[in-house]
């Protein structure tokens, strides 16, 4: 199954997805206020011969979406090259399930980026690689020192957890993700302009051959 332009279409716009967001608006709106680009990125998507379409799919409860999708809207609107299409999640799971997270895991966010013509140039999930390796190393020390989380397996979901080892766990990401807010911001835009990069190159190798 592909993405079609009927079906891009019916996604919602960013300040569209902004107006129905039942949870996290405030937190997501001073994360947009925080993000500062690069000219040299800017530069790259300005010189992009037509707009890219751009595919999100999210929810508003996910503390990496309400993190990273403030860079990438303001990256489409002070380059003028993406054009978003944002889906709940659990609304669209025809959407969700053409890429799942190692094959099985409905991650959000997921972003894909398309040309023009819809043929796809590479899928970004949830947070810079970067970014994960020091959440995972932090929390590690995290679960081995604090007295709520001894015992606590860090592959648990918090929703699993003891009251208390869930409230402290979500509190490590809050502050994690508060702290490391402008290196986490310049990973989201590194990595996606590598990416496109990237498909943009095998597209015209494609077209070459």
């Amino acid at each position: 199954m592909t993405v079609t332009h009927e079906r891009f279409e019916q996604g919602m716009t960013y300040a569209a997805y902004k107006e129905q967001m039942t949870r996290n608006r405030a937190r997501l709106e001073e994360n947009e206020r925080t993000v500062e680009l690069v000219a040299s990125d800017l530069a790259f998507f300005h010189a992009l011969p037509e707009a890219l379409k751009v595919v999100v799919i999210t929810e508003d409860w996910c503390g990496d979406a309400i993190a990273n999708l403030p860079v990438l809207a303001r990256l489409a609107e002070a380059s003028g090259k993406l054009e978003l299409r944002i889906f709940l999640r659990d609304q669209n799971l025809d959407l969700m399930d053409q890429y799942l997270k190692e094959g099985k895991y409905r991650s959000v966010p997921t972003i894909v980026f398309f040309s023009a013509d819809l043929r796809q140039l590479g899928v970004w999930i949830e947070r810079p690689a970067k970014i994960t390796a020091q959440q995972s190393a932090e929390l590690e020390t995290l679960l081995s020192t604090a007295p709520e989380l001894q015992g606590i397996d860090p592959n648990t979901s918090p929703a699993l957890l003891p009251e208390a080892a869930r409230n402290r766990v979500m509190r490590f990401y809050t502050e994690f993700q508060a702290r490391t807010r402008v290196d986490a911001n310049a990973e989201v835009v590194r990595e996606v302009r590598a990416l496109v990069e990237a498909g943009l190159a095998r597209q015209e190798a494609s077209h070459g051959a």
